[in-house]
Order: C-alpha cells, then sequence, then structure tokens
C-alpha cells in the first residue's frame, strides 16, 4: 500500500495511552491494524461490554479489545484506569478528536486516563500526505493540561488526514 512506519513502541513501556492524530476517515482503521502488527507490540481499545458477548467477544479481545461497562452515572476515566490495573500489558489507543469530522479543540479524556492510570501519552500520525505512520516518543503529562495540550499537538504540525479538510 506504500506507507512506512517511523519510529516505534518501546516493547519495555508496557502500559500507555497512544493517541493518534488526525482521525478523518474510516481508513484510519486498517492503516492503524496494518502499523500495529508492524509495531510488533500489542495495542488496546475499549468498547461496549455488549460488544464481547458471544459470537463476537473472542474476536475482539483477540483484536486488543477491552470491555468497558457505559452504564450513565460511571466514571469512565476511573473504570478505564482499573483496566490498567488489571493488566501487565494495556496500550489503549484513543484519538483525541472524538469524530472524524473537523474540531479545533481534542477531547481531554486521554489526558486524564493517562493521569489516573500513572501512565505516558505516545502521540502517532496518520499523514496521508506522505504515506508515514509515524510513532513518537512517549509524552508525560504533568498534570497541566493547558500546558500539555499545545505540545501534545505539536507532534501533528503539517501532517495531513485521509480527508485535508478535516485535518
Amino acid at each position: 500500500m506504500g506507507w512506512k512506519v517511523e519510529g516505534g513502541f518501546d516493547p519495555n513501556l508496557k502500559k500507555s495511552i497512544v493517541i493518534v492524530v488526525p482521525h478523518t476517515s474510516w481508513h484510519d482503521f486498517y492503516i492503524g491494524v496494518f502499523a500495529r502488527r508492524l509495531s510488533g507490540v500489542e495495542i488496546n481499545w475499549v468498547g461496549k461490554q455488549e460488544l464481547f458477548k458471544w459470537p463476537f467477544g473472542y474476536y475482539f479481545r483477540w483484536m486488543g479489545g477491552a470491555p468497558l461497562d457505559r452504564t450513565s452515572g460511571q466514571n469512565k476515566v476511573q473504570a478505564i484506569a482499573e483496566i490498567f490495573q488489571n493488566k501487565k500489558e494495556f496500550r489503549l489507543t484513543l484519538a483525541p478528536e472524538g469524530t472524524r469530522k473537523k474540531v479545533t479543540t481534542w477531547k481531554t479524556g486521554y489526558y486524564y486516563i493517562a493521569m489516573a492510570a500513572e501512565v505516558p501519552i505516545i502521540p502517532v500520525a496518520f499523514d496521508y500526505k506522505t504515506k508515514t505512520v509515524t510513532i513518537n516518543e512517549p509524552f508525560y503529562p504533568t498534570g497541566n493540561i493547558e500546558d500539555d495540550t499545545p505540545k501534545l499537538r505539536a507532534y501533528y504540525k503539517g501532517v495531513v488526514g485521509k480527508k485535508p479538510e478535516y485535518t
């Protein structure tokens, strides 16, 4: 497909939040699956617990999924932090944009999950212009989201998504 992967995951870093930006198309899913395979480490995701029942539950777990109780009133950040606590290895992939459309601000859940789980954030860029997946070094959040967000967004300067108008 002509894509290349730059950088890599430290296999000794067993837990992290992996933020993938920009997320502008459903094509990001299979690009991510291929990049994950090439990385040689397990990359995970969370989904509503109903997905993990028969007949697809085994497949979704095999694909790195972890069930999440999304009942209203639940503290989702704490629930995901507990998944981290209960696993020896867990690298959670999230799209901080929260949608495939153009946004001016990111959702903040990824940041608060990283803080609650005490794990670094690994910025990953999908650049369709250069057909490059870039896996950056871990970023350790300071607890000051106002200062940290511009530093994280800087990893994506000039990166173009599948739909450039949404980048």
